[in-house]
């Protein structure tokens, strides 16, 4: 059976379907090659990061901008980019920018669950449409006689409709959970790679206060003028 038959014997839910299957693979196919990209990437990138922070902390900003396409990167370059921030002020723009790009990480999943929940609904919905067309014309004086021989049928095709519609789900919930997967190991990562990032701007801030506090106070104007001649008797 080829797919145009299929199309036509599933009934009218198989167009539907079809728009829900075409929208399910585009979404799938965009998010493996984002999740692609970003498996492949990310460690060196946050790698490269985090070890310029402890040496060049400009230096470190400059690479972050430079894997912007990088969710992690954008992610590290938030608080890299403040001119020298308070701690505090530190640790917040590492969780405002953590929500932000977990957030655009999961762009596709709400299509997804979208398509997991309507498949096979619409799928029923053929089938039952194609019993009631398959079983309407059925009179009780006609069981068991030769005009009843193509109910079963159309049966048959009316469940075409439901199986499509649940491949459909069934393949888009696969993809959706690998997803998600993949998600939950990006939320780990941000975590470490944050904390670390903050452990080294502590160590640089604390450092920079030490320095400022152990250094000599100046000497006032008046100590560095020479000292008066007592007058002669």
């Amino acid at each position: 059976m080829n797919p145009v038959e299929l199309m036509q014997k599933g009934g009218p839910a198989m167009w539907p379907l079809l728009f829900l299957s075409i929208l399910s693979v585009s979404t799938i196919i965009e998010r493996l090659w984002f999740w692609g990209q970003i498996l492949l990437k990310s460690n060196a990138a946050t790698n490269r990061i985090l070890d310029m922070a402890t040496r060049d902390w400009d230096m470190a900003g400059r690479i972050a901008a430079e894997h912007q396409r990088l969710p992690i990167a954008r992610y590290l370059l938030a608080p890299l980019r403040l001119p020298h921030p308070d701690p505090e002020i530190f640790h917040l723009s590492l969780e405002s920018a953590a929500d932000d790009q977990l957030a655009l990480m999961r762009r596709g999943d709400k299509i997804l669950e979208a398509v997991i929940a309507l498949s096979p609904l619409l799928g029923l919905l053929g089938t039952v449409l194609g019993l009631i067309q398959s079983l309407g014309s059925i009179r009780i004086s006609d069981l068991g006689t030769s005009s009843t021989a193509g109910v079963t049928l159309g049966i048959g095709e009316a469940l075409i409709s439901t199986a499509a519609g649940l491949i459909i789900a069934i393949v888009s919930l696969a993809f959706f959970r690998l997803f998600q997967g993949f998600w939950f190991n990006q939320m780990r990562v941000f975590r470490k790679a944050g904390s670390e990032l903050e452990v080294i701007y502590r160590q640089r801030w604390f450092e920079e206060e030490e320095r400022t506090y152990a250094a000599p106070a100046p000497l006032p104007d008046s100590a560095l003028l020479p000292a008066e001649t007592a007058p002669q008797a």
